[in-house]
């Protein structure tokens, strides 16, 4: 679940990471590398690329602590989801 959710700020806040991170974040969370196949690729120690991805899952954690995009977008969405609703049962009641 806290992949999908890492995902889903990736889409948010990915573009606010260097070029190096979300290349790092898309080989271990989109293209299912080990940690050592992205040290290997790149490199680097596998400590690195540890280090690195759990920089950048405190970075994305960040900006949607301050700009809380991700949040903002799932209350429009219940929101929407409950004017729905509440349009069908008016309906529902006319009949």
């Amino acid at each position: 679940m806290v992949e999908v959710r890492l995902g889903i700020l990736f889409d948010y806040y990915g573009e606010l990471l260097t070029e190096k991170q979300q290349e790092f974040f898309k080989d271990y969370y989109f293209d299912n590398l080990t940690l050592q196949e992205i040290a290997d690729n790149n490199k680097i120690s596998r400590n690195a690329v540890h280090k690195t991805l759990n920089t950048i899952n405190t970075k994305l954690e960040y900006y949607e602590d301050k700009l809380k995009l991700y949040d903002r977008a799932m209350k429009m969405q219940k929101i929407i989801k409950d004017l729905d609703e509440n349009k069908r049962n008016q309906i529902m009641d006319l009949m």
